[in-house]
């Protein structure tokens, strides 16, 4: 069985305690395919978003995405937000909070063999990547 993330959990610690400090949970948000959000006011893809039970309408944080509908410029809106695109959920007056590390979406996994000649395939300019310490 595969183990259940942490990340829901902690999100929504993150907005009850904002909630019980009377602070206003604020939603940082990377932007995909699979995110419903009102895309004009999308920025560099991310979002920021409200998700105080005053600014919220059936919010719900679940394991696998939180949804609610909102008021954008004064017109009802359906978000639905993957846990996957959380960035952090911190409170919009001090700041604290939790961020998290996204991962990249899954790349096409390329051929471990070139074809034509069976032999390993090897990155472009035929060197290899290294890491590199920047301080």
């Amino acid at each position: 069985m595969a183990e259940k993330s942490t990340k829901p959990y902690l999100i929504r610690a993150i907005h009850e305690w904002c909630s019980d400090s009377n602070f206003t949970p604020y939603l940082s948000v990377k932007v995909d395919a699979n995110t419903r959000v009102p895309m004009e006011y999308v920025k560099d893809g991310e979002i920021v978003l409200n998700v105080s039970y005053d600014a919220t309408h059936r919010l719900t944080i679940g394991n696998d995405a939180v949804q609610f509908s909102a008021r954008f410029n004064g017109v009802s809106r359906e978000c639905s937000v993957p846990i996957e695109a959380v960035l952090g959920i911190f409170a919009r007056e001090n700041g604290q909070g939790l961020f998290f590390q996204v991962k990249a979406p899954a790349q096409p996994v390329a051929s471990e063999t070139n074809a034509s000649n069976g032999n390993p395939s090897s990155p472009p300019g035929g060197t290899r990547p290294k890491l590199q310490i920047v301080k």
